[in-house]
């Protein structure tokens, strides 16, 4: 081998090995040089090697979702990957690493590696087995039942944001067909009433005097309202007064009106009438059907752009776009007792940028400045440029963070909620997105009633981050 202890000795990894157990390590390794491109060992596959950077840089790569992206580097000599199976038979790479300057590598089986552990250093070596096992079934279970809490969370606040324009339009959609009825009925009255094309005429420019859409009355002056369209109907001989005076007092019909339909009308006033009321019905009811349809879309959007589906890992997005998505997703929480202020600003550069593991981003900063408020409070979203940065603040009127709580923030499992309302891992799977996968910052300035996280973000993506 070309490799010497030489080479081995300055790497702080090694330290503690004395020259003769860096040979025996040399002789039961074998050193492996490789160029761009080639893939060393497969996330999923048994981690049977040991792997030990001496030059270059390797990409550690991961799936997620269908997009394969880079989740560290081994790019200083001393980084190493795998080897797990010295400690756990089931144990597999939790990435691919793939080449990504000419390297060279020592690889050192996994078996070799824990007989020297056991050897060298027993103790350490079932620390380190223990130590593994734990974590990985701890971090596994945690995660995997914060995505779950997290993903029901936002699949009740959806189903409850499309249930209402959706029922609505349930709702539009019967009343509509109780309108066509009376619609055609009032037609087929009409005609056995042989009303001349004159009169019809002049109904229908009667008719396009009301207001196309409902007049905004308060209960009482519409309850009044019907009341005396009702005692006029009554007092002419319309029997379905009951039916009629609703639909044309929330149309904005007054008495008046009528005595003009019926010098139009004369004995045909109450299938006129009729005829009237279920046109302007419908038009209002397919308003709603509208409205409502176009809510249910714009909630089907708001879901597509939150969670990037269709789109590329790397995108060059406005991260104002991300914001108003998660608030749509936590519309359920925002909607007693928060007031969203929105302040974004107007140079605000698109950037490189993975928009999906972003908005993962802003639902963390987000639902927690919630929690912290007790759901009633001022949310504030901020967003500026600096230099060839953006600044993007979610700033809360809680009650605030003590300094030892700030400090430890960040850290994994670190949770001040009471047991069973969080793991810890919402501000940590941030920082990670922010600092390791777009070369950000996050940071925290926390007072009693003013509460900011700032996440800074380069506008140009560094280097390898695809």
């Amino acid at each position: 081998m070309s490799i010497g202890i030489e080479e081995l000795r300055p790497l702080s990894l090694f330290d503690s090995l004395s020259d003769a157990q860096l040979v025996e390590l040399i002789e039961a390794s074998e050193e492996v040089s490789a160029q761009p491109g080639v893939e060393l060992f497969r996330e999923g596959e048994h981690a049977d090697n040991w792997w030990v950077l001496l030059y270059g840089v390797i990409d550690l790569k991961r799936y997620i979702g269908r997009e394969e992206a880079v989740v560290a580097k081994m790019d200083a000599p001393g980084r190493w990957a795998g080897g797990f199976r010295a400690w756990d038979e089931r144990g597999v790479y939790l990435a691919t690493g793939r080449v990504a300057t000419p390297a060279r590598v020592l690889r050192v089986p996994a078996g070799v590696l824990r007989e020297l552990m056991d050897r060298w250093f027993a103790f350490g070596g079932h620390f380190i087995q223990g130590l593994y096992n734990t974590a990985r079934s701890i971090e596994a279970t945690a995660r995997q039942r914060d995505s779950l809490i997290t993903l029901g969370a936002l699949a009740s606040g959806l189903a409850h944001e499309i249930n209402n324009p959706a029922a609505a339009t349930s709702r539009a959609v019967d009343a509509l067909e109780s309108a066509c009825e009376m619609l055609l009925s009032s037609l087929s009255q009409l005609a056995a009433d042989q009303i001349s094309a004159q009169q019809y005429t002049a109904l229908d420019l009667l008719r396009q005097e009301i207001a196309p859409t409902p007049v905004a009355l308060g209960a009482l002056e519409l309850s009044d309202r019907e009341d005396d369209l009702a005692s006029w109907m009554s007092g002419h001989g319309v029997s379905r007064e009951w039916a009629i005076a609703p639909l044309l007092a929330a149309a904005g019909v007054d008495v008046a009106w009528c005595e003009r339909a019926v010098g139009i009308l004369g004995p045909a006033l109450e299938p006129g009438l009729e005829l009237v009321a279920s046109t302007v019905s419908a038009t209002a009811l397919l308003a709603e059907i509208k409205e409502s349809s176009r809510r249910i879309s714009a909630l089907v959007t708001a879901v597509k752009s939150y969670s990037q589906m269709d789109r590329a890992s790397m995108q060059h997005i406005d991260v104002t776009e991300g914001l108003e998505s998660t608030l749509v997703m936590l519309g359920h929480k925002l909607r007693d007792g928060v007031t969203v202020v929105r302040d974004y600003g107007a140079d605000v550069p698109r950037i490189d940028a993975h928009a999906g593991e972003l908005n993962q981003v802003w639902t963390n900063l987000i639902d927690n400045a919630i929690d912290a408020m007790g759901s009633e409070g001022t949310l504030r979203l901020c967003t500026r440029a600096e230099q060839d940065h953006i600044v993007i603040e979610v700033i809360d009127s809680g009650h605030g963070m003590p300094p030892p709580v700030a400090e430890r923030a960040f850290e994994p499992f670190y949770t001040t909620k009471a047991a069973g309302q969080g793991t810890g891992l919402g501000l940590d799977i941030a920082r990670r997105i922010v600092a390791e996968r777009h070369s950000g910052t996050i940071t925290i300035d926390s007072r009693p009633g003013h509460t900011t996280l700032a996440v800074r973000l380069p506008v140009r993506a560094a280097h390898g981050s695809r």
